[in-house]
């Protein structure tokens, strides 16, 4: 049997296309001026969350939104208020992928998956959601749909051919078939039918599956349609900048592939300051990037963080936590979750007393209150301190008028003593994690074990 490539991989390949192409690209109407894109609105609630990412499947052994209902409350508590649901929308099984199919071939775009509930299941799930102040966006699959969605044999026209006239598949994904969006009636009814989400259900918004592979002008169209409704939230699968001319938020891919080439010794810490400098420079300085260290693909297909980052877990995350940026946690993070989950398959998450949950609580709590690390425009600016580890340490101070953060990471199997050069960071703050007070002054010593860490915040 042929091994089949990863989404990761495709996905980053499509990505880094559409980084190199962006310049030349135009996202329509008032959308663009002289070349800059001109940034979304962001709703006023995002400025300062996190997001979670729920695999309904896998979530618990019934992989129901009854049963994910019970933990929402937790969920609260935990602290990431932007709840991502994965497709909620029925599987098809022509050409189905294992048992179960996968939860981006869908069969109808206008219905729920009976597996996980009925109508007024959801219904209840988005009002108690909202009830424990959580925002809810459902993932959209925009670009293919099952071979046997009614649309296939209803509308053929609003499918893509190959040579032959042969409806086509993206990729290795045979158990999809891909839409054309030149078919201004396929534009339309995939507009109506997101609305129809936000209309019927109140869903917050809609992280989009391959947004890269739908064209820009779709997307603008549809931010607009849908803040006359409410204000959304979008996230885009994909990290070309030109999306946040639709976009709040886009993937931090390459920022994700640096820290676990860190881990295997390819890259260093200074790649991450190379990195942040290029993102200022090609996005919005109001743009929100979404920084993980695993999501549904990297876990299923490239293994979890534990296979990836070893004893850098905890380092890595307080990374994606403190750079400017919105930080991911995905479904079985916070009970140090060490398998990979079955893509195509029940595999239910065994919980384990959520080990991991204070660590990521602190983090959100710190995230949420210090405007220092506040998303977009809301947030501070960024700063490397220097270590004299160049290599080893990442230490990087945030500021948003009177509010600080300095994060302080070991990116070495070795334990490290060093000085804080300067004092552009001299201040009196609270340490994170141990909430104790402490000084820090010019040309500070610190010392870190390996793959060690410290927060400290004013």
């Amino acid at each position: 049997m042929i091994k089949l490539r990863t989404r990761t991989l495709l996905l980053l390949t499509i990505s880094v296309l559409f980084i190199f192409s962006s310049c030349g690209t135009q996202t329509g109407g008032d959308q663009q001026q002289s070349g800059k894109i001109t940034q979304v609105k962001h709703p006023e609630w995002s400025k300062n969350l996190s997001i979670y990412e729920v695999n309904i499947r896998q979530f618990t052994p019934e992989g129901t939104f009854n049963a994910l209902k019970a933990h929402l409350p937790r969920l609260k508590e935990l602290g990431a208020d932007i709840i991502w649901l994965m497709p909620v929308n029925p599987i098809g099984e022509l050409n189905r992928k294992g048992t179960m199919g996968s939860y981006y071939s869908v069969s109808d775009y206008l219905t729920l998956n009976p597996e996980y509930g009925t109508d007024e299941d959801f219904k209840e799930l988005i009002k108690t959601a909202h009830e424990n102040d959580l925002y809810v966006i459902i993932d959209w699959v925009a670009n293919h749909s099952a071979w046997d969605n009614a649309l296939v044999a209803e509308h053929p026209e609003w499918y893509e051919k190959d040579s032959l006239g042969k409806m086509i598949s993206p990729f290795d994904w045979t158990d999809v078939v891909a839409f054309d969006y030149n078919n201004p009636q396929m534009n339309d009814y995939m507009l109506n039918a997101m609305k129809f989400w936000v209309n019927e259900y109140d869903i917050d918004g809609y992280r989009c599956d391959v947004a890269g592979m739908v064209p820009d002008t779709f997307w603008v169209r549809v931010r607009k349609e849908l803040d006359k409704i409410k204000p959304v939230f979008m996230l885009a699968e994909d990290e070309a900048p030109r999306h946040h001319a639709a976009f709040d938020m886009t993937y931090g891919w390459e920022f994700h592939k640096i820290m676990n080439d860190i881990y295997s010794q390819d890259k260093n810490a200074n790649d991450i300051e190379n990195y942040l400098h290029k993102n200022d420079s090609l996005y919005p300085s109001d743009a929100y990037r979404m920084y993980f260290i695993t999501n549904h693909d990297e876990n299923s297909w490239n293994g979890t963080e534990y296979e990836r980052l070893g004893d850098g877990v905890r380092a890595f995350y307080v990374l994606t936590a403190t750079v400017p940026g919105m930080p991911l946690i995905y479904t079985g993070q916070e009970a140090a979750l060490d398998k990979r989950l079955e893509f195509f398959e029940k595999d239910a998450v065994e919980w384990n007393n959520y080990p991991m949950a204070d660590f990521y609580h602190q983090i959100f709590e710190l995230k949420k209150n210090n405007p220092a690390l506040y998303n977009g425009d809301f947030g501070g600016n960024w700063k490397r301190i220097n270590t004299g580890y160049s290599k080893e340490i990442f230490a990087l101070l945030r500021e948003k008028g009177s509010n600080k953060v300095l994060s302080i990471v070991n990116l070495s199997a070795e334990p490290l003593t060093f000085n804080l050069e300067g004092d552009a960071f001299s201040d009196d703050y609270t340490r994170l994690f141990t909430n104790d007070k402490v000084k820090l002054n010019k040309n500070e010593s610190i010392t870190l074990p390996a793959w060690g860490y410290q927060v400290y915040f004013k």
